[in-house]
């Protein structure tokens, strides 16, 4: 018997295989069962995002935060469109909005930096890879991104750290944070 548990991680395996079609699929099936659960309404933004939809995809954030104010991921998410739509302003908001719920993030950090970078505000980028960093101190993106905004504020000596860090990664490691999904359990 199907149940929501099982829907939503049979749409996370298509998500991470990159069939986020049949991932929505799932999650929409999913959210028949249990409305109101503000996982299965993200995971179904994240996929929708993935096939570019992102009217669709902000309205599953939007219904997420609905359900539960305090989901960062879902505001981080929201921040991420934005960001790609180049509205800086609002992805601004989200990331600080997602920060405020949730401090230990090290994604929103991270993507809260690249949004700095973008503007060549590079000490307040640094800053928050360094705080992505504290979190999670192997977090690939953040190595790769605190090194560059390192390089441009000419600090060579950090940026060679981060560049020694980096080189520890095996060679199969994924170059990206392709965006989460998440269990229900």
């Amino acid at each position: 018997m199907e149940n929501a548990a099982f829907l939503n991680d049979s749409g996370i395996a298509l998500t991470e295989a990159n069939r986020p079609n049949e991932a929505i699929a799932m999650f929409q099936r999913a959210l028949t069962l249990e409305p109101e659960n503000p996982l299965l309404w993200l995971n179904l933004g994240i996929a929708q995002q993935r096939t570019g939809d992102y009217d669709e995809a902000m309205g599953s954030f939007e219904q997420a935060v609905t359900i539960d104010n305090n989901m960062a991921d879902a505001w981080s998410s929201m921040g991420l469109i934005f960001y790609e739509l180049d509205l800086f302003d609002s992805a601004r908001q989200c990331y600080q909005n997602a920060l405020e719920r949730d401090k230990r993030s090290p994604m929103s950090w991270n993507n809260l930096g690249v949004l700095c970078f973008a503007e060549g505000n590079y000490e307040d980028a640094r800053h928050c890879f360094e705080e992505a960093l504290i979190i999670a101190p192997l977090y690939y993106d953040g190595l790769i991104n605190a090194r560059d905004a390192c390089r441009e504020l000419k600090d060579y000596r950090a940026a060679a750290e981060y560049e020694r860090v980096l080189g520890d990664f095996p060679q199969e490691f994924p170059n990206r944070d392709t965006g989460r999904v998440f269990s229900l359990r």
